[in-house]
């Protein structure tokens, strides 16, 4: 209870990260295994046999998305508090993470409704909405370099957090970036940098913080 109170940001760091975990586990492990490169029929066949574990999947992916945003609220007055004046960069770190959340709750939003409509969908349809997944996954991730960038900004002339850790915070943003890999730092390193942002933030005083803004001024 005290690590929650002195940490604050710790409970929706574990809820997100949990939630999602839990989302992909019961979505996938939990169901059929869907064939490599699957026809628009074999997906439809999956949504049809495996109805309640994509929904409560995808419901439980959803609700680690809201988490995200539970998270940067928190985050973003801690930010809004170093910074001072206009608050830009914490409100640009914010807004990021908030564009990303949304785009990560459309993520199994197809097959959840591909599931609500088993009987009726059509194989093309149900074909669709499963890749339409793909887009916004890529959408999210380039999402979170907003977030990751203003957070850094502020950290690294405040002290809010760590200065390795801003750094850290902007090679995730560097990987985000570059096409190819930034599905690495969407999947591993966003879930660490949460989770590690839970346990520091709480232990860096929040008088150090104001202190060391008070001084760049």
């Amino acid at each position: 209870m005290n690590l929650v109170k002195h940490r604050p940001l710790l409970l929706p760091a574990v809820a997100a990260v949990a939630l999602w975990i839990a989302g992909l586990v019961v979505t996938n492990a939990l169901s059929d295994k869907i064939p490599h490169h699957p026809t628009d029929a074999q997906l439809l066949a999956w949504v049809q046999g495996n109805q309640n574990s994509i929904l409560m999947g995808g419901w439980l992916f959803m609700l680690g998305c809201l988490s995200l945003v539970w998270f940067a609220a928190v985050l973003r007055a801690r930010l809004a508090e170093a910074e001072g004046g206009q608050h830009t960069y914490a409100t640009l770190a914010f807004g990021g993470v908030s564009i990303a959340a949304v785009f990560g709750l459309l993520i199994p939003a197809g097959d959840i409704a591909s599931a609500i409509n088993h009987d009726s969908i059509s194989a093309a349809t149900a074909g669709m909405l499963h890749n339409s997944s793909d887009m916004f996954f890529v959408a999210a991730e380039l999402a979170l370099i907003l977030f990751f960038v203003g957070t850094a900004v502020v950290a690294l002339r405040t002290g809010v957090l760590p200065k390795w850790w801003a750094l850290f915070g902007v090679l995730i943003a560097v990987v985000l970036v570059i096409g190819p890999i930034g599905w690495a730092a969407l999947i591993f390193g966003t879930p660490v940098w949460l989770l590690g942002t839970g346990l520091i933030v709480g232990a860096t005083p929040r008088t150090r913080s104001r202190a060391v803004a008070a001084a760049a001024v």
